[in-house]
């Protein structure tokens, strides 16, 4: 008979000892004080686990398998889970995903139950299940009868830990000496990936540049988004680093990473816009160096991995030698592009045109104080009508719902006061055709996003996590609300689709009919993505 995976709960065991002479036999006198002294450990630690997210009422978790550290199959990693599960619940301050869609997502990615879970896949997992955030942790075996747990709460869009607490507990379960090693092989649920890191210098004669990126981020990654890998649209993950700053701190080079890799457009546009200039020294070498080790870079071969720096100053400060950093990038297949601001030549005497090269990169110049009118498609009035109508059919869901809209809010006024031609339709045209899993932000705190990722079932709806006026609807009222938001964005997207296929054709003519247009960082970017995915099996569609 092969060993169990799954034990019953002690709890469980101990109902049908007291229902049953012969159980009550058979289990040891002692064995209802040990589990007494598990609940009670595990009761304290989840509590301190509640507390760093005692701010977020009803945030939505997902709550992992509690992995062993040395990686040894046991049915202790998804008994930790299910009481750790329990409790949360029986607390009832948070909204918990359902055990059978967290089943089938850990399907979905093939992972197993034993094996590592480093922060890069906690992510994945708590994103394609719309949680705000995960539980997870590991097991270390002190003695025979004894494991130390770690556990934390970790928010799915930054990696950031929200909390954490640890227990050491009495084991109530089989362990066997195999050991299980982690696949890095393994795709992301099945979708090609794009992982982008973007290097900006923010030093005081860079505010071009910082525009250019500010309002061509949704052009570049539409470029992507029009891509496709066998039959698949591509997850694109997008990080920032700013470098050359002196507001920022010395001992760390004038650096600071800005975003871990993520698939919120929306939450890069926003810490775009937020970036303020001020002069420094620039250490290239230092800034790839951080990025090429700090980030989640995918193990798989075939994805296509990028780094774009941007700067004016020679490539060669510091005391990191960038053939150092630009090595460890090729080591990783991770393709160096360098964009300088400024005249070709300068750009090559000061070994940006080298550092390229040494990863078989692209060398660009660009000039950074271009002005950005773009060509106006007549499309683009249009298209910026329906992106406000787009807005009005988000259905906000707990704590964040209000503060998450206020930020897109936000975002929305200063897209509208950037001034740049067809950045709203770009925005817009990303917001219609992103792939689902790109959209995971989103289904935390929208039903609308959530119910059409099929990660929250109507059912499943908690009435007090509505606004006041939606509380007041029966089942029926809700339900053909919900019906109606979501007929209602389905027709604004095919829209605005329609309308973005002929606003690319109407721009395409034009930019033929132009010559000696200056070039900028989006057509620095884009035509390096163009070239690099293509040798990893990506096909461009326009």
């Amino acid at each position: 008979m092969k060993i169990l995976k799954r034990l019953m709960p002690i709890s469980l065991i101990l109902s049908l000892a007291l229902s049953s002479p012969a159980l009550c036999r058979e289990i040891p006198t002692n064995a209802a004080k040990a589990a007494a002294e598990v609940s009670g450990e595990l009761n304290a630690l989840s509590d301190k686990l509640q507390d760093g997210i005692k701010d977020q009422p009803g945030i939505k978790l997902a709550v992992l398998e509690f992995a062993y550290t040395s990686g040894k199959e046991s049915e202790g990693p998804v008994i930790v889970q299910e009481r750790i599960t329990t409790l949360l619940v029986q607390k009832k301050k948070v909204t918990l995903i359902e055990r059978n869609l967290l089943k089938k997502v850990m399907g979905e990615l093939k992972l197993q139950a034993s094996g590592a879970m480093d922060e890069e896949t906690v992510k994945k997992v708590g994103k394609l299940l719309g949680a705000a955030a995960v539980v997870t942790g590991t097991l270390n075996d002190l003695k025979d009868e004894t494991t130390e747990i770690n556990a934390r709460i970790v928010d799915t869009e930054s990696g950031e830990i929200l909390s954490a607490a640890g227990a050491v507990i009495k084991k109530t379960w089989r362990d066997t000496a195999v050991t299980v090693k982690p696949d890095p092989k393994k795709d992301f649920a099945g979708m090609p990936l794009v992982q982008i890191a973007v290097l900006l210098d923010t030093s005081n004669s860079m505010d071009g540049l910082i525009n250019q990126a500010r309002n061509q981020v949704w052009k570049i990654v539409n470029e992507l988004n029009a891509s496709e890998k066998k039959g698949s649209t591509p997850v694109i993950e997008v990080a920032v680093y700013e470098y050359g700053n002196t507001a920022l701190r010395r001992d760390k080079g004038w650096i600071r990473q800005v975003l871990p890799f993520t698939r919120n457009l929306d939450k890069v546009a926003e810490e775009l816009f937020a970036l303020k200039t001020n002069g420094g020294d620039e250490y290239c070498g230092q800034v790839i160096k951080n990025a090429v080790e700090d980030l989640n870079w995918s193990k798989k071969a075939d994805v296509y991995k990028a780094i774009f720096i941007a700067g004016n100053e020679p490539f060669t400060q510091e005391t990191v030698d960038f053939h150092q950093a630009v090595a460890l990038a090729k080591a990783k297949g991770i393709f160096v592009n360098t964009i300088f601001c400024g005249r070709r030549q300068e750009g090559v005497a000061t070994q940006w045109l080298a550092a390229a090269q040494a990863a078989d990169g692209d060398y660009t110049n660009i000039d950074q104080s271009a002005s950005l009118a773009a060509i106006n498609a007549p499309q683009d009035d249009q298209i910026a009508r329906l992106s406000e109508k787009l807005n009005t059919t988000y259905v906000t869901y707990g704590a964040r719902g209000g503060a998450e809209m206020k930020k897109r809010e936000a975002l929305d006024m200063n897209v509208a006061a950037s001034g740049a031609a067809g950045i709203i339709s770009e925005r817009a045209a990303f917001k219609a055709s992103a792939p689902a899993a790109m959209m995971d932000a989103e289904s935390s705190w929208d039903v609308i996003t959530a119910i059409e990722r099929g990660s929250m079932k109507r059912e499943d709806i908690k009435k007090d996590q509505l606004s006041e006026e939606l509380r007041k609807m029966d089942k029926a009222q809700l339900d053909k609300h919900l019906d109606s938001k979501l007929a209602e964005r389905k027709k604004i997207k095919e829209d605005i689709l329609r309308l973005q296929t002929e606003r690319v054709k109407y721009i395409t003519d034009e930019e033929k009919k132009q010559s000696g247009a200056p070039v900028t960082l989006d057509k620095a970017v884009i035509d390096a993505v163009r070239r690099q995915a293509s040798q990893k099996g990506y096909k461009f569609n326009r």
